[in-house]
């Protein structure tokens, strides 16, 4: 049986993103869920989605306070046979996911604070572990068959959590060139934490062979790691006893009698009894005796010695690798993002805003607690970059009750590094990416009277990743989602937006491959997600 190697597969781990790019969150308003094409919104919230448009507010101090509740469900299949499961699901929620912008404005001038989740966003709690985890112990009772020792049952304990957050907090300012042109400049400051707490304990298998002790006979479930120890000990003293048999025909072979024939043993001073036993024990091995001189003999017995060592030593690995484990490790890092933006306000019913954001190039280090599984070195650094994102967008009045938006953003994904493995080493996307991702939003906001404003709007999320992108915990998935909600002026100052977004992911299938006793054994991974958002803001203009 060849050694099993346990690990937990959490790197790059994004835990949230409802909208937005593979690690960025665009999802950034309760204006945006009741209408997500806010590219060129003169909105509060202009401050993230068209900071040159700031320019645009009425004199004065404005304030706009938002919180979305998430919840998304994870789904991973496994065709793999010889998993007891078939289906693993994660359950993630952010109750608190807050934006807030503050927006001065005086004359031609407007500046402005932002704070929010960049990226990532709540947690990620996988009680039943994942594909990767199950299989790893579900090829041992296979690998043990294959080896001589009948098993045909495995069980284990397994939970992980992980947590991803970036923060942003931004300054900017802008300013009104002329009638229709308006620029800004910014500069966010991001803040990177990423958490990681599991375990895989208890493992156990039903191993048939008692002659490495009575309870190894088959009914039993046994841990794992108590198995393989005692298997070792028992293939070292068998190791033992043979390489003892071999040095027992030494005087023969010294006195001239290694030519002799085993069968004819008698005639080099072997009992016929030691004769019977010896060839017994090489049939037993698998040997064909009926040819063996003496001398061969004791080469077989060295070398069947020489092979129980071997497999002793492995068996005392996978004693290792069966372990109970623990990881608690934390990631963390900070970065920058220079900002700029122009808006171009044609008439007051027709706009058109630009927005570029810089690539932050960041590492993570990480703060290691616990670490069985030699993942996460105290210390190590993982990029962990944010990408580039060019965000154009348009609005567009008719008439003066009915508005129309629309967006596009487009992220170059394949510049940045995600901390993606290729032959061990970390890559940059290009590496595991045919294409970047982008962004496609449209919407629509009517005006039923005064104090009340309806909207509704699509977003479409094309990923641009390949198969040796995706995992079973950091994969990227191509989206639709539809959002709707209302605008209520309380007062002529102070406005509440309430709005609710659904997001359904499109399912991506990956073929994996294991090798169990030499065969390689092919399955498909499939990779499903569903979210829901509500969200609450409060806008005040003073």
């Amino acid at each position: 049986m060849k050694k099993a190697i346990f690990t937990f597969s959490l790197l790059a781990m994004t835990v949230i993103v409802m909208a937005g790019g593979i690690v960025t969150n665009t999802n950034q308003s309760a204006s945006f869920i009741r209408m997500p094409a806010r590219d060129a919104t003169l909105g509060i919230d202009a401050a993230y989605y068209n900071p040159a448009g700031m320019s645009l507010l009425k004199d004065g101090f404005h304030l706009s306070l938002n919180n979305q509740y998430i919840t998304q469900t994870r789904t991973i299949g496994s065709s793999f046979r010889m998993s007891n499961l078939k289906e693993f699901e994660g359950g993630v929620t952010a109750p608190i996911f807050p934006s807030v912008y503050a927006v001065y404005k005086k004359n031609k001038f407007a500046f402005a604070l932002a704070l929010n989740p960049i990226g990532g966003g709540g947690s990620a709690a996988y009680e039943n572990g994942l594909p990767s985890l199950e299989n790893q112990v579900a090829i041992i009772p296979a690998s043990l068959t294959a080896g001589g020792v009948p098993t045909t049952k495995y069980s284990l304990d397994v939970d992980f959590e992980g947590k991803s957050i970036i923060w942003g907090v931004q300054g900017s300012a802008a300013y009104q060139a002329n009638d229709i042109v308006s620029i800004a400049a910014g500069l966010r400051y991001v803040s990177v934490s990423n958490s990681y707490k599991g375990y895989m304990k208890d493992i156990k298998i039903n191993p048939n062979i008692p002659a490495v002790k009575a309870e190894y006979n088959g009914a039993n479930m046994v841990k794992a790691t108590t198995f393989f120890s005692d298997f070792s000990a028992y293939l070292l003293n068998v190791s033992g006893v043979l390489n003892g048999t071999g040095q027992g025909l030494q005087p023969i072979i010294t006195g001239g009698g290694g030519a002799v024939l085993l069968s004819n043993g008698t005639a080099a001073g072997l009992t016929a009894a030691q004769v019977a036993q010896l060839q017994a024990t090489i049939t037993a091995l698998g040997g064909n005796h009926t040819t063996m001189t003496i001398a061969q003999s004791q080469a077989f017995f060295f070398g069947a010695s020489a092979t129980y060592a071997t497999n002793s030593t492995v068996m005392a690995a996978n004693s290792q690798a069966t372990k109970d484990m623990e990881l608690d490790a934390v990631q963390k890092g900070t970065g920058f993002v220079p900002i700029i933006g122009v808006n171009f306000q044609f008439s007051d019913n027709f706009s058109v805003a630009v927005k570029y954001e810089h690539r932050a190039s960041m590492k993570v280090k990480n703060e290691t607690t616990k670490d069985d599984v030699k993942m996460f070195p105290d210390g190590d650094e993982t990029p962990n970059d944010m990408p580039s994102m060019l965000a154009v967008g348009t609005t567009f009045a008719p008439i003066s009750k009915i508005k129309f938006h629309a967006g596009i953003h487009y992220y170059l994904d394949k510049n940045a590094e995600y901390g993606k493995k290729k032959g061990g080493v970390f890559v940059k996307n290009s590496e595991v990416m045919d294409g970047n991702l982008w962004e496609g939003a449209v919407g629509l906001e009517y005006q039923i009277f005064d104090k009340l404003l309806v909207s509704a709007g699509y977003l479409r999320t094309q990923t641009g990743v390949t198969t040796l992108y995706q995992n079973d915990i950091s994969h990227s998935l191509s989206t639709n989602s539809v959002g709707g909600g209302i605008k209520y002026m309380v007062t002529p100052n102070i406005g509440l937006n309430l709005g609710a977004m659904n997001t359904w992911y499109l399912t991506d299938v990956k073929i994996n491959s294991i090798t169990v006793a030499g065969t390689a054994i092919h399955f498909a991974e499939t990779y499903d997600r569903k979210a829901m958002v509500i969200a609450f803001g409060v806008d005040f203009s003073f």
